[in-house]
């Protein structure tokens, strides 16, 4: 018994040698040496908008429940140049400052050069009067030039004007 594990301890020392002098003669490349993916950049687009809400009729789904429909029809301007179609459903009072809503819309257009088309989904809700929005790009929603966005967009609401800054990314195979 001595001798055999006399003999995995010589095998296993000798492995280890094997080793080390196998990275000695195959030194790995530098850290800045290898090649790298280049880091997907933050683009920034803005502008203006045109929003039309249309009231559509309560369907089976709400049983009756105060929940309004609307459809939505924007037209983009600036650095998106698009049209978009969606569906809003909304809640609550906002002359008594709650309220909430959701929504889709189906943009179409150019975004800084890039044609094609995305989806949008707005999460807004207000409480005594304050608004928090999240509009942010469905995932996969992306078509043409524009597969693989992802962003979000800020809805800046000022009196007679709706405007929009959007930060997104694109695949380095579209920018």
């Amino acid at each position: 018994m001595p001798n055999s594990r006399l003999a995995l301890k010589r095998i296993l020392i000798l492995c280890a040698c094997l080793c080390i002098s196998l990275q000695a003669a195959h030194p790995q490349a530098p850290p800045s040496k290898l090649p790298r993916k280049a880091p997907i950049m933050t683009r920034h687009a803005e502008g203006t908008f045109d929003a039309k809400t249309t009231p559509l009729p309560s369907d089976d789904a709400t049983g009756g429940a105060a929940i309004g429909r609307y459809a939505l029809a924007k037209q983009y301007h600036g650095d998106l140049d698009a049209a978009s179609k969606g569906e809003m459903l909304g809640s609550g009072d906002p002359s008594k400052g709650s309220a909430g809503y959701v929504a889709i819309e189906h943009v179409t257009g150019t975004l800084n050069g890039h044609a094609g088309s995305f989806a949008l989904q707005h999460l807004g809700v207000m409480d005594q009067g304050k608004l928090q929005l999240t509009v942010s790009v469905v995932p996969g929603s992306g078509t043409d030039a524009l597969a693989g966005i992802s962003g979000a967009m800020t809805i800046v609401h000022a009196p007679g004007k709706l405007s929009y800054t959007f930060d997104y990314t694109l695949p380095e195979s579209t920018q």
